[in-house]
């Protein structure tokens, strides 16, 4: 059994005001002709699959294109809700496209929406887990200790349907504790969000989304596959890929790696404004690619977003790096006090009010309560 892990496509998704809907035309388009050369059997689509919860129509347009492309080709699709999509919307439907051979989780309801493949090995399951956080496991499984992301998705896994006997598969969009991060993921801070490896201990196969680098966790078989397209600079140095899992006996899953070319690269230059103008610099790449321009000149140049454009038509972004941003930045850096936890400003806070301060297990106390409040503000 062969199938294809994506993740994160966010279709829609505009970038310093660049519409990308061309980019992912071409990018899904592109995947299909994988998908088809490489005889697929299915495709696991690890959430956010729209960049905003109300997506455009020429978004839900292009996701219905890719889908009855899909399904034209015989592709079975199982897809999740990831924290980007509105689990509603994409819901929708879901008995109806079912019978087309695409399957989509369900809003979360105490229970995972789990389909069973065939092949010459025998059965697999595939389980479908969309984004949870801990209200909303909270609501239906309120006798469980469920504070934390890491609480959630274990009680969620927990109460699913799992024959460790069998070969499982999941799709799920968290964040799991050790995976590098980029720019353009919307994580909490302090890391509230992450969960460990260890929770999916039973499944041969975890398909992850959330996370836009490619990368493993821990074992090979716990992946994210990275977003198909860059969304930010920092991910200028990526390869972008489509990860292929195939699934023989229990036990013996192989992967491997198509590479994705995008319509507009995403470059990162530096250098003088003579320099980056150069023809040496320009023959670099294409000069159409999408940029971002450091310039190392002393002096601003003059209407140099408009100047630049003449030579990069897609530059998205001018930023300069000489002695006047080096000293602005050490003056932000030396006057901007250092950053404190809640933990430490409530500790200060009763020390001022008491004259003393707070005792071991008062301590604990207010951290538990800590965790809770933010547990419950992710979850609205």
């Amino acid at each position: 059994m062969k199938l294809a892990h994506l993740a994160d496509l966010h279709i829609g998704k505009k970038l310093y005001e660049f519409s990308m809907i061309e980019d992912q035309r071409f990018i899904l388009e592109q995947i299909l002709g994988i998908l088809e050369e490489e005889k697929v059997d299915g495709v696991l689509v690890a959430g956010d699959v729209y960049d905003k919860p109300v997506p455009a129509a020429e978004a839900v347009q292009l996701l219905d294109d890719f889908l009855t492309g899909l399904a034209s080709c015989g592709i079975k699709v199982f897809l999740i809700s990831g924290n980007h999509d509105s689990a509603e919307r994409l819901a929708f439907g879901a008995r109806l496209f079912g019978e087309a051979g695409v399957y989509v989780s369900r809003i979360y309801d105490g229970t995972v929406r789990k389909i069973t493949l065939r092949d010459e090995y025998g059965e697999a399951d595939v389980h479908l887990l969309p984004f949870i956080k801990p209200s909303m496991v909270r609501h239906f499984w309120e006798e469980e200790e469920t504070e934390t992301f890491q609480d959630a998705v274990r009680t969620a896994i927990h109460h699913m349907e799992v024959d460790p006997s069998r070969r499982n598969v999941l799709v799920a969009h968290q964040f799991v504790t050790g995976a590098g991060t980029c720019e353009s993921e919307e994580l909490l801070v302090g890391g509230l969000d992450q969960v460990d490896a260890s929770l999916f201990a039973d499944f041969d196969y975890v398909a992850l989304g959330h996370i836009h680098s490619p990368q493993k966790i821990g074992r090979e078989t716990l992946r994210y596959c990275g977003t198909p397209l860059k969304y930010s600079f920092s991910e200028a140095d990526q390869e972008k890929s489509v990860t292929i899992v195939e699934l023989r006996e229990k036990g013996d899953v192989r992967l491997s790696v198509r590479p994705l070319r995008p319509l507009h690269d995403l470059r990162q230059i530096r250098g003088s404004y003579m320099e980056v103008t150069s023809p040496g610099f320009l023959e670099k790449g294409s000069r159409e690619d999408y940029v971002q321009v450091t310039l190392t000149d002393e002096e601003d140049v003059l209407d140099g977003m408009q100047k630049l454009r003449f030579y990069y038509p897609n530059l998205m972004r001018l930023q300069y790096d000489n002695l006047r941003t080096r000293q602005a930045k050490e003056l932000i850096m030396a006057e901007e006090p250092a950053e404190k936890s809640g933990l430490e400003l409530f500790e200060e806070f009763y020390e001022n009010q008491n004259n003393q301060p707070m005792s071991k297990d008062q301590r604990s106390l207010v951290q538990k309560l800590i965790e809770r409040l933010s547990g419950q503000d992710a979850g609205q």
